[in-house]
């Protein structure tokens, strides 16, 4: 029991400054993180993906691409179809990520040919390697879903590189040639598929997420290929292609990171754009203002008692945002206030077992006993009560500590009622502004009709007079009371036979 007690005391301590010091408990610290900057020149994702020319920002479409406002279908449900996209400028980053959502949907069991994502030094625009060029340099990941070997092996995922020289052998999926893979269902799933590849310190990662859920973030582990060389400069692409059978092949997002390794100088980012691409952006920017400013004018002409009014009330001042953010902010420090007092409470009870059970060991041992082998001495309990003492009583001033800031926080918590009120009566207010409005309204229509004065009635004569009114009550009153007695005494008959 001895021993148990020193070691929860001794677990107890060690918790207790970890929390404090904010390390594990192993006193290991947490790893660095890679610092990740998006690059937008080399990304798409709808809604308003194109513009209004049909045209991607800083990507090229090719084949039987479709663009559209939230996704980019790179081959439709039809036979022998092939597409592709590709970045316009060259990527020369060193390490990278790329997240893409895509959907692959059919009609049929088994669908074809399948989906690839490159990384090349030059653009594949046009080619059988699922819609790409062929003798790629660089590498490609495809998500094959034709089983061209028989092997019953796919739907897969497949990563092969090339140096410019091979050939991809279509016969036999690129099993001969395949540096990893894994088997992954991606068609026809009730949600995208997500693919998350990363590219760092020449180890090429893929992480995928099956699209059976809503979270975005529910990756698993597919495939990694070590000590893989790609290009310094390179260009960022996704292809598919259909043979005699045919899938849907859409992609919904393609995003893309720079990582920097820990500890090194973030590249600054590249804020140059060529003067061509600024003036056609410049001069959509123009024309969409004009037409918007058509349509403003228009619609007040069309709807004149409809004009643009701009409440004072409506918009929150700065002085209301920032004792919003005041009350705020107390209620944060007054929840985790009681979520620590309540946790010191749960250390007081356990520390009052604690020396409960110490106590009535040193009562049951009695004064003067000598320890036996392998126990704990009588001095050592002693220690060890005098310790439990002393954390109890550190841990009572903390509570005690606690339970004021706790009455304070409490206090200005419920100061919180004052913004409350403050807000309720600006909506009564802004309710009496359309009231007023509305009556305004009301009053200038019937000052533009001009008042028509109600006929005057004329005045009938009397229909009851005094006496006619005298006769009817006391014959009410004599009714009344010869009801009353016929009442009683059928009553008072009623109560003889009982």
């Amino acid at each position: 029991m001895a021993v148990r007690v020193l070691w929860l005391v001794g677990r107890f301590l060690l918790l207790l400054s970890s929390c404090c010091l904010g390390t594990d408990v192993d006193g290991s610290a947490p790893p660095a993180q890679l610092h990740r900057r998006f690059e937008y020149k080399y990304s798409f994702k709808g809604p308003h993906l194109v513009q209004s020319d049909g045209t991607v920002p800083f990507w090229v479409h090719t084949g039987n691409a479709i663009p559209s406002a939230d996704q980019i279908r790179i081959t439709p449900s039809l036979k022998s179809q092939r597409g592709s996209v590709w970045t316009k400028s060259m990527a020369s980053f060193e390490h990278w990520e790329v997240q893409v959502t895509f959907r692959v949907t059919g009609r049929g069991r088994i669908g074809a040919d399948g989906l690839a994502i490159w990384y090349t030094a030059v653009q594949g625009l046009d080619g059988n390697v699922f819609g790409a060029a062929d003798s790629w340099d660089g590498a490609g990941v495809f998500f094959d879903s034709f089983d061209n070997d028989g092997k019953k092996n796919n739907p897969a995922i497949v990563v092969v590189g090339n140096n410019g020289r091979l050939i991809y052998d279509h016969q036999n999926d690129g099993a001969s040639q395949a540096l990893a893979s894994c088997q992954r269902d991606f068609r026809n799933k009730p949600y995208p598929v997500r693919a998350k590849i990363t590219y760092y310190q020449k180890m090429l990662t893929v992480m995928i997420n099956n699209g059976f859920t809503p979270n975005k973030e529910d990756y698993e582990f597919c495939l990694k290929v070590d000590n893989m060389v790609l290009p310094k400069q390179g260009y960022f692409g996704i292809s598919a292609a259909t043979g005699g059978l045919a899938d849907d092949h859409d992609v919904l997002s393609f995003l893309t990171f720079q990582l920097t390794e820990p500890g090194k100088t973030v590249p600054p980012p590249d804020t140059e754009i060529p003067k061509e691409e600024k003036d056609k952006y410049q001069e959509e920017f123009e024309h969409f203002q004009q037409e918007l400013d058509k349509k403003k004018e228009q619609f007040q002409k069309e709807h004149p008692d409809k004009q643009e009014q701009i409440a004072d009330d409506i918009y929150e001042t700065i002085s209301d945002r920032e004792l919003r953010q005041i009350f705020e902010g107390q209620n944060r420090i007054h929840l985790e206030i009681k979520q620590l007092n309540k946790q010191l409470d749960m250390i007081l009870d356990e520390q009052r077992k604690y020396v409960s059970a110490v106590t009535d060991r040193i009562s049951k041992r009695g004064p003067g006993t000598a320890g036996e082998q392998g126990q704990v001495t009588e001095s050592d309990l002693d220690t060890i009560l005098k310790t439990q003492k002393d954390v109890l009583t550190c841990v009572n001033e903390i509570r005690n500590s606690m339970s004021d800031m706790l009455k304070l926080s409490g206090g200005s918590h419920h100061a919180g009622g004052v913004y409350e009120t403050t807000q309720h009566f600006n909506d009564i207010k802004e309710h009496l502004h359309v009231v007023k409005r509305d009556i305004e309204n009301l009053a200038q229509r019937n000052m533009a009709n001009e008042r028509q004065k109600c006929p005057d009635l004329q005045s009938f004569p009397s229909c009851l007079s005094t006496t006619h009114f005298l006769v009817f009550v006391a014959v009410q009153t004599v009714l009344f009371i010869s009801y009353v007695m016929y009442r009683s005494q059928q009553e008072a008959a009623a109560k003889k036979f009982f």
